[in-house]
């Protein structure tokens, strides 16, 4: 019996997907629940696991955008796994093989038969056509057209008498614009294609430049009193959670104290109206196997910061292992993103549509400052709020990230209510 495998439906609002890569060959023997192939659609990649264990037909193609519900392979579900070894053969199965060893010889010697004939008029056709002085050299006319296009006539094939390169060839060559002299070493070039999610993730970034007004602020946060908070209960924290205490929990706690005092920040256009929200959903930018991923923390507000640190653990491990499903990445209402795991030290973060706001981390680097009329040396970290200014005026983003910054600075009061054994769970 021939099972058909047909396209799940990765999500409500997903109608196609692209075959990224198959896992197997057409004619392998597949076991049920193993990964077949891999699909992106707009925005995941995902794995197709064979729902029953047989031989596998594939009907599609790798790059093959195919709709939600078509088939894509058959397995036939009535074969048999193959053994491997000859001595479990039955005289039959032997028998079998025998003549087809027969069927094979005879197959060989009219293929033999066949390229001796095809070798022959190979050679006939060669003395007919053979290479020449001119083979590859352009006549006196090709060659003005080619130095004109700046084309070399390595790159140009010749139709002409022996392979010689005519006007016409010359014409219908396409070069590329100087650049100058080249220097020495390799120059070549290679071309591949864009996964679904990829152009996707760019359509996304090219619409959130066009269609919204999006500004940047900055602003720069001592981490001293972070970095002695974890000095201290680091730890017990891990002994206790099982999850280390990271600097991920300190900024989503603050960026959900902010958002309280901004609703703003925590709201989305829909046409002429806005949709504030009164939960949190914070989106956080992950690196994963096929790039960024944005994977959602789903009500935030009520999560402490063992909470916090478990679920992004969980998040990342999951976008890592390529596991993590579209359900898992949609709907936040606002994102963290933190470049400074990559060294960068200041950036502008393009907002993720239809949110209204991204917070950006960058690097921690040890800088001189002014504290209390004295200069000293201290951890400091750039911040940077990307918002749309056509729902957050300049206040409210200039306010939202001071708030962000008293918050770090001050944790113990701002995040943990003076009480900081009770806020870690300790």
């Amino acid at each position: 019996m021939a099972l058909e495998m047909k396209v799940p439906s990765p999500g409500e609002s997903i109608s196609e997907v692209e075959i990224a890569e198959w896992l197997v060959k057409d004619g392998d023997y597949v076991e049920k629940d193993q990964a077949v192939a891999e699909v992106d659609s707009d925005k995941a990649t995902l794995e197709l696991p064979a729902e029953a264990s047989g031989i596998i037909t594939l009907k599609a193609e790798e790059g093959d955008v195919v709709q939600v519900g078509e088939v894509v392979c058959l397995i036939d579900t009535d074969a048999k796994k193959p053994s491997g070894g000859e001595d479990k053969k039955d005289k039959s199965e032997s028998k079998d093989a025998s003549e087809d060893k027969k069927s094979e010889d005879k197959k060989e010697e009219k293929k033999e038969e066949q390229s001796s004939s095809s070798k022959e008029k190979e050679e006939k056709s060669s003395s007919d056509s053979k290479e020449t002085y001119a083979t590859g050299s352009p006549s006196p006319a090709a060659k003005k057209t080619l130095d004109e296009k700046n084309i070399d006539s390595k790159d140009v094939k010749g139709t002409g008498r022996d392979g010689r390169i005519t006007k016409e060839d010359a014409m219908n060559a396409e070069g590329k614009p100087s650049m100058g002299s080249p220097g020495p070493g390799k120059r070549s070039e290679s071309k591949s294609k864009m996964s679904m999610l990829r152009r996707k993730v760019a359509e996304r970034l090219v619409s959130a430049k066009n269609e919204t007004a999006m500004l940047t602020t900055f602003n720069e946060v001592d981490m001293q009193p972070i970095f002695d908070l974890r000095a201290q209960y680091k730890e017990k924290f891990k002994e206790a959670h099982g999850v280390s205490l990271g600097f991920m929990s300190f900024f989503t706690l603050a960026v959900v104290r902010a958002l309280d005092k901004f609703p703003a920040v925590n709201s989305m256009i829909d046409g002429k109206e806005m949709i504030t929200y009164d939960y949190k959903d914070i989106s956080i930018a992950v690196s994963g196997p096929k790039g960024l991923m944005v994977p959602v923390m789903r009500n935030v507000e009520n999560l402490g910061f063992r909470g916090v640190e478990q679920e992004v653990k969980r998040l990342a491990l999951r976008a890592r292992d390529g596991k993590i499903t579209v359900d898992e990445m949609t709907g936040g209402t606002f994102t963290i993103s933190n470049g400074g795991v990559f060294g960068s030290m200041l950036s502008t973060p393009i907002i993720n549509p239809p949110q209204s706001g991204i917070l950006g981390m960058h690097n921690i680097v040890d800088r001189p400052v002014a504290i209390d009329g004295k200069v000293e040396i201290r951890p400091i970290m750039y911040v940077a709020l990307s918002y749309d200014h056509r729902i957050i005026d300049g206040k409210e983003s200039v306010g939202f990230l001071v708030a962000i910054k008293e918050a770090l600075e001050n944790p113990k009061e701002y995040l943990m209510d003076g009480n900081v054994e009770k806020a870690l769970e300790l």
